[in-house]
């Protein structure tokens, strides 16, 4: 019976993650990926519930500069599909994490071939391409800090900050691949990046319009949109004050410490589901398992 649970729920994760009608199918972990097994991404970036809550997260923060939120606006059918931008996020994340090193590669290359092509106006006529290095810094950075902060507050709070340090290291390899710039290498260096971009960022009604898209995504499932619904509220709550202020409008739901318990316990579930698949990680930690998505 336990067996025949975990198998329905690795089953339920693989199909918000993965096209069925494209074909797609999880990233397996390969020894020869741009990361090393031993790497300190390898061990955040295959946590489910965390990494879906500081993608969250890092969207939230991402819009408030305007050329981001413009890029959006612009460049995505967000409305039609934003549970497909998000699951093509997490695809990307999963197959330069653990694909083999060529396929990753070939992910950063399509990016690049994709932003290139990407540019416009904001509002007030100012012009802006999507290859704009300290926008993509911007992106990169805020990302970045979401997914380690997500898992240090669901998975390993007493973190130490030499492996928070070598988690903005090795990322640094996607950043300079995307062409960001500059690509903070420690977490001091990360604060600081953000903090300098603060006097730009922005919250008008197109970005509450695109976060209250993000806030309400839905998959077709009860269980899982009551899980999405936790996760959704834990990715605002991450948040820093100041940012999560510039969101307000989507402030409320479930008690902060009811939340960030149900969200808790949903990752611990889905940890639990796959601590007997094939395609997972094990790190002396208190956490034996993580699915690749």
């Amino acid at each position: 019976m336990l067996d025949f649970a975990r198998a329905a729920i690795r089953q339920r994760i693989s199909d918000v993650f993965n096209d069925a009608d494209k074909g797609e199918r999880p990233v397996l972990r390969r020894a020869d990926a741009l990361f090393a097994p031993d790497s300190v991404a390898w061990r955040v970036n295959g946590d489910v519930v965390t990494m879906m809550i500081g993608g969250v997260s890092g969207l939230l923060l991402q819009m408030l500069h305007p050329a981001v939120l413009a890029g959006v606006w612009d460049h995505s059918d967000f409305r039609a599909d934003m549970h497909g931008r998000l699951r093509r996020t997490a695809k990307f994340i999963a197959r330069t994490t653990y694909d083999h090193a060529d396929a990753g590669r070939a992910a950063l290359d399509r990016v690049n071939r994709i932003h290139a092509k990407l540019g416009g106006t904001l509002p007030d006529g100012t012009p802006y391409r999507v290859t704009d290095p300290a926008l993509l810094a911007w992106v990169h950075v805020t990302e970045t800090i979401s997914f380690l902060d997500a898992w240090i507050r669901y998975a390993e709070p007493t973190m130490p900050m030499a492996e928070q340090d070598a988690y903005f290291d090795e990322m640094a390899v996607i950043g300079q691949a995307l062409n960001a710039d500059p690509v903070p290498r420690t977490r001091a260096g990360a604060e600081a990046l953000i903090q300098s971009y603060r006097p730009r960022l922005r919250a008008d009604v197109r970005t509450h319009e695109v976060a209250a898209l993000v806030m309400a995504q839905t998959v077709g499932s009860p269980a899982i949109d009551i899980a999405a619904g936790v996760i959704m509220q834990a990715g605002l709550d991450l948040l820093p004050d100041w940012a999560r202020a510039m969101h307000a409008p989507h402030a409320g739901g479930l008690p902060r410490p009811v939340m960030r318990g149900a969200a808790r316990n949903t990752a611990n579930l889905i940890r639990w589901a796959f601590e007997s698949s094939p395609n997972r990680a094990v790190w002396p930690g208190d956490v034996k398992g993580f699915p690749t998505h």
